[in-house]
């Protein structure tokens, strides 16, 4: 019968816990802002335009909401990778269907986070 010691000596170092941890509290703290600041936009162009196509794109068309657009998304994305794959990690049991189930979810978020952020560049460049 293995001791205690031993038990735990095979799951790993858990240096990198702490990294993951903060960069998980950042993301959370950087998406309140931006995550506001997202909600009273589309809230005032529902009440001030006709929240059609061209109000949308003239707003996504500005500098700077193009930017905070992209920031967002690239940030919400990141962290839901994060909290993903410590949901993955922390409870599937099974280490072949957690590796498989960490590797589709990244692709997702990678493949979520290129189409929206190519889909606010084609609004915000394209032409009219």
């Amino acid at each position: 019968m293995p001791s205690p010691l031993a038990k735990i000596r095979s799951l790993g170092s858990a240096r990198n816990g702490t990294k993951v941890f903060i960069a998980q509290r950042l993301t959370g703290i950087a998406l309140v802002p931006l995550l506001i600041w997202l909600i009273l936009s589309i809230t005032s162009l529902l009440y001030y335009t006709d929240f059609g196509y061209l109000s949308v794109s003239n707003w996504v068309r500005t500098p700077h909401v193009t930017v905070f657009l992209i920031l967002t998304m690239s940030i919400l994305f990141y962290h839901s990778f994060i909290g993903l794959r410590e949901i993955l990690e922390d409870y599937v049991p099974n280490h072949t269907i957690k590796i498989i189930s960490i590797i589709l979810v990244e692709f997702f978020i990678i493949t979520m986070t290129v189409a929206s952020i190519f889909a606010i560049l084609r609004v915000a460049l394209g032409d009219q």
